[in-house]
């Protein structure tokens, strides 16, 4: 069971919609799932093989190397230990602090999410003294998820660790993409957006990829980088940063404007990179699209790309819900709306508790209070929504209400941005712990009349 508190959850409100919700949840987790991935598209034979259409012999190869950081890129470093067990001369990967599994031949080391930490700094450190090691005929498996750029730091030329925690830190709470805060730590980072790919060169690189972005496109420090330092400076100053950025970061960021040499590579014509995506949040939502129908729900995809103000976005995925329940349309009930993708918080100086999945589904409810027809669940598919141990929450017409019965104000929990005490108070958090997998996020409303 992957919803530890499913029959919590499903002691009050719209107990049908919740079921079908959380049993689709359930099911889009397990699709994705980093380790049965890896293990679906790497496979071998005695000496031989293969990952997708690329083949190996491994009598004729170097070195086996693995390394890698991510919320789920202990279960890919489990499938390839278990695949190539001793023929891995040595491998690192960086997990997110509180990940308890261990490996026999690849180095597991916990570290800061999503601020990093020492820990990150020595996995960082650990990666390049194994590149070091690296020779002509060697292949490097890189397991990239999404927690690895804060999982990962090397700060590149005088920028210190505090300064990647600051700034890291005033990224995630000014409501920028992520596609935004990456620009910025590729362009302060040794290793990342590329970087790493440089140092590997000699070896044949095989990225195992765990897609968490929207754009959807091959990413981490064994990757190109389509962004540049103006990129990077730019974001700052969007989001009113620029001046609040630790000296030693504008020095270096104005230096790579400057000076070419210092930019991410763009591309690696040169070196011998394979990119395989294991799971992304597109592979997800099909897959709940397929599942609904099998269920006997009208599915229909709104989106696999959102990005927007976590609960603006929820009230919208429950307008058009109400939409559906009231007019039949864009889809008639019985029927399941699916929306994935990231959406973001943007966090004052004085705050609660909570994260984006979980305002997405008290923004919801709002919406759709008074409603004995609709359900609405958003989770963050990693399970740990934010800088909290839930996935997300689960809300219906009747959630609103009930609140107010126990004296629970969701409209001040959402403006003081304390989701997270609300929806425990209500009972109505999703708890799932980490999954093994980390493609975004999924919202999903379902809309079912009573017979």
């Amino acid at each position: 069971m992957i919803v530890k508190n499913k029959s919590q959850l499903l002691s009050q409100g719209n107990i049908e919609g919740r079921r079908i919700a959380l049993n689709l949840v359930e099911y889009a987790i397990t699709v994705v799932n980093a380790y049965a991935a890896a293990k679906k598209r790497i496979q071998r034979k005695g000496d031989r093989f293969t990952v997708d259409n690329l083949q190996y012999d491994l009598s004729s190869l170097g070195q086996i190397y693995v390394v890698g950081g991510g919320k789920a890129s202990f279960p890919i470093a489990q499938a390839l230990e278990e695949i190539f067990n001793e023929r891995i001369a040595k491998g690192v990967v960086s997990v997110k602090r509180g990940e308890s599994r261990r490996l026999r031949r690849i180095e597991v080391i916990e570290a800061g999410h999503p601020i990093p930490d020492e820990k990150s700094l020595e996995a960082g450190n650990k990666i390049v003294e194994l590149a070091k090691n690296v020779k002509k005929g060697d292949i490097v498996f890189c397991a990239i998820s999404g927690g690895a750029s804060a999982l990962l730091s090397l700060p590149a030329g005088d920028i210190t660790l505090e300064d990647k925690r600051e700034i890291t830190d005033m990224l995630l709470k000014c409501g920028a993409r992520i596609d935004e805060i990456n620009c910025v730590r590729n362009h302060i980072s040794s290793i990342k957006g590329g970087k790493l790919a440089e140092l590997l060169r000699e070896a044949e690189i095989i990225n195992l990829i765990i897609i968490d972005e929207v754009a959807g496109q091959p990413w981490g420090p064994t990757a190109p980088d389509n962004t540049t330092f103006q990129d990077a400076v730019n974001v700052l100053e969007k989001y009113d940063l620029w001046k609040k950025t630790s000296d030693t970061v504008k020095d270096y960021l104005e230096r790579g404007r400057g000076d070419p040499s210092l930019e991410t590579p763009k591309s690696f014509e040169d070196l011998r990179i394979h990119n395989v995506i294991l799971a992304d949040n597109q592979i997800m939502c099909e897959a709940v699209e397929k599942k609904a129908r099998e269920l006997g729900l009208k599915p229909l995809i709104l989106s696999t790309v959102t990005e927007a103000e976590s609960r603006e976005a929820g009230i919208v995925l429950g307008s058009i819900a109400r939409e559906a329940e009231l007019r039949n349309r864009p889809a008639a009930p019985p029927c399941v709306l699916i929306m994935g993708g990231e959406t973001t918080v943007t966090i004052p100086s004085q705050h609660g508790k909570g994260g984006p999945s979980q305002e997405f589904a008290l923004g919801a409810c709002l919406k759709i209070a008074g409603s004995e027809s609709i359900t609405v669940v958003s989770i963050d598919t990693d399970g740990t929504d934010g800088p909290t141990d839930i996935a997300g929450g689960i809300t219906d017409g009747f959630t609103l209400e009930r609140a107010k019965k126990n004296n629970i104000d969701i409209y001040r929990g959402l403006i003081t941005h304390n989701a997270y005490e609300v929806l425990m108070e209500i009972r109505d958090a999703v708890i799932t712990e980490p999954t093994d997998t980390n493609v975004m996020d999924l919202n999903l409303a379902v809309v079912i009349r009573e017979k």
